[in-house]
């Protein structure tokens, strides 16, 4: 089974935005209001004073130029303190930089509503996001880098400015790229109403969508506190490729000043019953961020962890990531534990009727040490045969599916406790699908890293309504599917599936080939290109006979040249 290598690695935290503290006045962006003068948060610590008020002046009421008008997330001011020490030569040491992050973070950041519209960008996930709000401020912003740098912070109008400003400064070239406009002339018929540059209407759309101070920042600002997550947690995941994990992961107080925790987890990879144990740290930031580092036993296989904690401190939900470009991670799910048993979940999810025993098993947390046959109910037309075996977090069970079982889902009952929907009894798979539907592979080994792309195969019935590709279709999970790559012609002769690299045709992983020109290749051309991904499966007792088929469009380009990679020790 493949796993997360050391050398996938070097780099966890992603660059999350491009403000900046330091920048020159943005043409037209006026003054700062009196208004806007009053809201600004005081700066109450001694280290980011020291270390800060140089260049950024303190007012009597103890508010610093830049810093207390902007508030972002823990990444956010982490690049902010890095492009200081890189632009500034501001002289700090990784140990006083991450207390200063862990203090604008807490008292300077986003309040958890503000965060959710762009978990995705902290959580470093691969997506096709539209901004649907203004698409003008989008596709000035998007040229260089994703939405998600945007919206996850708030800015006086001011300072909304003087960020574009900052770009003007260190990058020229936005301005023929996407600040300034370069259309019709005014008074041609093609020339829009608004002539205005992209730029300036970027700053009035953002001043007025995401401003400094907000309902969101003042309510969690009030009831702000350290998060009290001592204690167990039962652990749902699911890795792309591998299917679902369960387990428990048990949080510890470290350190003294409150919202720092060491973590033990133990999970169990369902599909495959591998068990692995994992040891971390973490910071929880402004309350509710978490922000951790995890390895197995001897380092291996690191992870950072990034999730969110509910405001009710009974779940936790995020992503843990690896990989030169975050491309292989978990999607993890926290629930936090008491005295009563849990039911997280069944493999296989799907039980085909007919002829025959099936073994499935059950994972939960506090389940009984001993379970008879009648404590568990897996819903009509199923008959639970004889309990296996089971501990305190599975149970491996024997059953028979009615051959004139109801299609449909069915509630998982153990113990008194139980999940909704946690099966579904099926006929036939009709369908399946790629995960994803498009991927995207960075060629690299020789100089720069090379980004993986992991495919799975999920098998689909029809539903209800009886037609496959419609919204009622029912999600059966992982298949063992065979995998392929074929030409995506896009040109006369094309010869992509030659030089972009391998597909293991059991476990779907894309590896693609090395960077640089390839003499081998017409024009010593890059081994870029695009190919069809495909998988084929034979399900049991299919009524066709033929395999089913999926596809999903690859592409492969080029490294990330320019990389502004962080501090690998920060959380």
């Amino acid at each position: 089974m493949m796993r997360f290598s050391g050398a996938f690695i070097p780099y966890m935290t992603g660059l999350i935005t491009l403000a900046g503290l330091f920048a020159v006045p943005a043409p037209g962006s006026g003054q700062r209001s009196a208004d806007e003068d009053s809201v600004g948060i005081p700066i109450e610590n001694d280290l980011v004073v020291s270390s800060c008020v140089s260049c950024h002046a303190r007012d009597e009421a103890g508010r610093m130029t830049r810093l207390s008008y902007i508030r972002k997330t823990p990444e956010g001011w982490q690049t902010s303190i890095r492009r200081m020490v890189s632009l500034n030569g501001v002289d700090i040491d990784p140990a006083s930089a991450r207390q200063i992050v862990r203090y604008l973070a807490d008292n300077h950041g986003i309040a958890p509503e503000e965060l959710r519209p762009g978990l995705f960008e902290v959580e470093r996930r691969m997506l096709d996001y539209d901004y649907e709000a203004d698409d003008d401020t989008e596709t000035t912003c998007i040229q260089c880098h994703s939405m998600g740098r945007v919206i996850t912070q708030r800015r006086t109008g001011e300072e909304w400015g003087l960020l574009l400003a900052m770009h003007r400064g260190y990058y020229p070239y936005v301005d023929f790229q996407a600040f300034r406009y370069s259309g019709p002339a005014p008074g041609s018929p093609d020339a829009p109403e608004d002539m205005r540059h992209p730029m300036d209407k970027a700053i009035e759309h953002l001043s007025e969508a995401f401003p400094f101070q907000t309902a969101d920042w003042t309510d969690w600002a009030a009831s702000m506190r350290p998060a009290r997550l001592t204690g167990t947690w039962a652990v749902s995941a699911t890795q792309l490729g591998y299917g679902r994990l369960f387990g428990e992961v048990v949080i510890e107080p470290a350190g003294a000043t409150g919202g720092e925790f060491s973590t033990r987890a133990t999970l169990t990879y369902a599909r495959s019953g591998e068990g692995v144990t994992r040891q971390g740290t973490s910071v929880v930031y402004t309350g509710y961020q978490w922000r951790g580092r995890s390895a197995l036993g001897g380092g291996g296989d690191p992870l950072r962890e990034v999730m969110l904690v509910e405001r009710d401190w009974q779940t936790i939900s995020g992503r843990w990531f690896a990989g030169d470009y975050d491309e292989f991670g978990l999607d993890v799910q926290l629930q936090r534990m008491g005295s009563d048993p849990i039911v997280l979940g069944m493999e296989p999810r799907a039980l085909r009727r007919g002829p025959g025993e099936q073994h499935v098993e059950v994972f939960g947390s506090n389940l009984p040490e001993s379970l008879a046959t009648q404590d568990v109910d897996l819903g009509p037309g199923v008959t639970v045969l004889r309990v296996l075996e089971s501990d305190r977090n599975s149970a491996t069970i024997r059953i028979r599916v009615d051959a004139d079982a109801v299609v449909g889902p069915r509630d998982i009952f153990v113990a008194g406790a139980s999940r909704s929907e946690g099966g579904f009894v099926y006929d036939e798979a009709t369908s399946i699908r790629l995960n994803p539907e498009w991927g995207m592979a960075r060629v690299g080994g020789a100089r720069m890293p090379k980004g993986y792309v992991q495919f799975e195969a999920r098998a689909f019935h029809e539903g209800l309504d009886g037609r496959v590709g419609t919204d009622d279709d029912v999600d059966l999970g992982i298949v063992d599917a065979s995998w392929r790559l074929e030409e995506y012609s896009a040109t006369f002769g094309d010869d992509d599936i030659a030089f972009v690299g391998e597909l293991d045709r059991n476990t779907g992983l894309f590896t693609p080939a090395a960077d640089g020109p390839n003499p081998e290749r017409s024009g010593d051309r890059n081994n870029i290109g695009d190919v069809w991904v495909v998988a084929d499966y034979m399900p049991p007792g299919a009524s066709s006979g033929r395999p089913l088929r999926a596809r999903s469009h690859l592409i492969v380009t080029v490294p990330l040249y320019m990389r502004w990679d962080p501090w690998g020790d920060i959380p």
